[in-house]
């Protein structure tokens, strides 16, 4: 039963953050609101959905380990096989701009996080938590970025009208596709179509992270494992699932540097907005995990900086791309061999 909640809980986040972002995207396509606001805003809350709606979850069922592991987890997973596993596919061509500001600012947010799970260490505090005061720091910074982005991005976007698949292949009317300048397609529906999408969407983003988080602690319980190697691994890897699809789809339609952007946008996302909320929310009691889990967090941010700086002339090349895979599977061998 519990793997039932678990692929059930998964399958609803998955479709309810896909209806929510379609439905808000054709809303602030109707209000005339510039493709670069649509995609670091709604499109970037889309991807981390998931990670949003099982962190929250996690943190009011007082499953902290789960929440935090759950970001570190899929960050980790991100930087290291998502990238990884795209780069095996095709190598990516990394820009100047990311190098120099987008991914020394993922080090920093992971930074950001060693230093607020360590209170026993830095404060002599009985046990390590990222406290309410955390949380809205991480949303302060979740402001800052947000702001930094618009700023150096161009004020308007150039949408491109495509006729996109004949009706009789969507099984609808005529909903042309809008697709912006980062790739993304941004179906146009009427308002009511939008509002039901947007509700239905919320609605599978809250009672699939519920499931979710009932099916993932069952789990944990019946596999006599703890819940932060869970959240680690399981968790994580199934809330990262819409970043891992976008990027080997755009390796296999030749756009490979695509998966950084998503990569690096979701990371900060995770961290600022994710953990921000859920902190904000209750203190998270870090009990599983470790400093281990966060300097992994740390160096698989500045692994990806060093591959696209020192060696393959601003790209991750297949072998760099299969060093990443393997960090991923020896950490995670880790946490089986601990675990057992």
């Amino acid at each position: 039963m519990d793997i039932l909640f678990l692929i059930g809980g998964l399958l609803l986040i998955l479709l309810g953050a896909n209806g929510l972002t379609d439905g808000a995207s054709a809303v602030a396509k109707r209000f005339r609101i510039p493709d670069i606001v649509i995609g670091l805003t709604i499109v970037a809350f889309g991807t981390s959905a998931p990670e949003l709606a099982v962190s929250v979850s996690s943190a009011l069922k007082g499953s902290a380990d789960i929440a935090v592991g759950n970001v570190v987890g899929s960050n980790i997973f991100n930087a290291l096989m998502i990238v990884g596993c795209t780069a095996m596919f095709a190598p990516i061509v990394v820009q100047r701009n990311t190098l120099l500001k987008e991914i020394p600012l993922c080090i920093l947010a992971s930074l950001v996080l060693l230093v607020m799970g360590n209170d026993v260490l830095l404060d002599g505090a009985a046990d390590n938590v990222v406290s309410v005061t955390d949380g809205l720091v991480l949303l302060g910074f979740m402001a800052i970025f947000l702001s930094y982005t618009l700023a150096i991005a161009r004020p308007t976007g150039t949408a491109v009208l495509t006729p996109g698949p004949s009706p009789e292949a969507r099984g609808e009317g005529n909903s042309p596709t809008v697709v912006v300048e980062d790739g993304t397609e941004i179906r146009e529906m009427p308002l009511w179509r939008s509002v039901l999408y947007i509700v239905g969407g919320l609605a599978g983003l809250i009672w699939g992270g519920q499931l979710f988080v009932d099916g993932a602690c069952g789990v944990a319980r019946s596999l006599g494992v703890s819940e932060s190697v869970i959240g680690l691994t399981l968790v994580a890897g199934g809330t990262s699932l819409p970043e891992l699809a976008t990027s080997i789809v755009a390796a296999l339609k030749k756009n490979p540097e695509i998966a950084i952007g998503n990569v690096v946008g979701s990371n900060l996302f995770n961290i600022f907005f994710v953990l921000g909320c859920s902190a904000s929310i209750t203190p998270l009691h870090l009990t599983g995990i470790g400093n281990l889990d966060l300097l992994v967090l740390v160096g698989s941010s500045v692994l990806l900086w060093i591959f696209g700086v020192f060696f393959g002339r601003r790209t991750i090349t297949r072998v760099e791309g299969a060093v990443l895979m393997a960090c991923y599977v020896g950490y995670t061998a880790w946490l089986i061999a601990q675990a057992g």
